[in-house]
């Protein structure tokens, strides 16, 4: 018998298409296939403030991915590695190496990228701060007018080391577009819930547009030589302000999941065989 906590769980990740047939999600994009986006209201929801983005903004769980190009031989040899759930050629969970699996973290972008129901923005006067829903994550964005770090998992001693969520910088351009560079990411994380990878080389440029007081269209573009022959926009997406929301506590946590995979997924990979 399940736990409620597990139940809970267990509907969650079936509204990511997670369960037990993982070819239900083969239509979604070229990749992958259809969006489910929020509700946006078209009407007119007066100015947008200047340079402010702060409060919680609302996107679908599965914002549609615009497809990356061409990959270099080692990104086609580090795609060959990944076992997605979804996409065009998806296994059984119970097969995938999805890391999301073992609950650990999405990482950026993937946080960006995947699951966009609840982001808060908390501006401060030196920084800014990114929340998400799912996981409970946060990354810092500094807006003291400080430098990227410099040799990111280098072999020097004093060399930073890679993160999760990489070391973000932001500014504004003009008085509605704040801007976020991102380097430093750990390659261990997934570029995406498809299995596409990245390499510690990574450069990501995050714009967020506030188009009127309610409207947030934000555009990943990555650069990733190492991975891919060109750099591409990963996503151009709105998100709706959404000021009642309040943050489920959506964790992954590995309990729950060791009782998913044991008593739904693992079963179910055995069935399809």
């Amino acid at each position: 018998m399940l736990n409620h906590r597990v139940r809970k769980f267990v509907a969650m990740v079936a509204t990511l298409g997670v369960l037990a047939f993982p070819c239900v999600q083969g239509a979604r994009a070229q990749q992958g296939g259809a969006q489910m986006p929020a509700a946006h209201d078209k009407t007119p929801s007066g100015p947008a403030p200047v340079k402010d983005i702060s409060g919680v903004w609302m996107g679908g769980p599965l914002p549609r991915l615009n497809n990356p190009p061409a990959m270099t031989p080692e990104g086609q040899a580090a795609f060959k590695l990944n076992k997605s759930f979804q996409g065009r050629n998806p296994v059984p969970v119970s097969e995938s190496n999805d890391p999301m699996l073992h609950c650990d973290p999405l990482g950026f972008p993937r946080a960006v990228l995947f699951e966009t129901r609840g982001i808060k923005f908390v501006q401060l006067p030196t920084e800014t701060l990114q929340l998400f829903q799912y996981q409970r994550a946060w990354r810092e964005i500094w807006t003291d007018g400080r430098e990227l770090p410099k040799n990111v998992g280098g072999d020097a001693t004093d060399a930073p080391d890679p993160r999760y969520y990489g070391y973000s910088v932001g500014h504004w351009d003009g008085d509605y577009t704040f801007v976020i560079n991102t380097i430093g990411m750990d390659p261990s994380a997934w570029l995406d819930e498809y299995g596409h990878p990245r390499s510690a080389d990574e450069k990501v440029e995050e714009r967020y547009q506030r188009l009127d007081h309610d409207t947030l269209e934000y555009t990943v573009t990555i650069d990733d030589p190492k991975m891919y022959t060109q750099p591409f926009k990963a996503i151009t997406f709105d998100l709706k302000w959404n000021p009642k929301q309040e943050f489920e506590e959506q964790l992954c946590i590995p309990t729950d999941m060791e009782t998913y995979m044991k008593t739904i997924a693992n079963p179910a990979g055995v069935q399809k065989k």
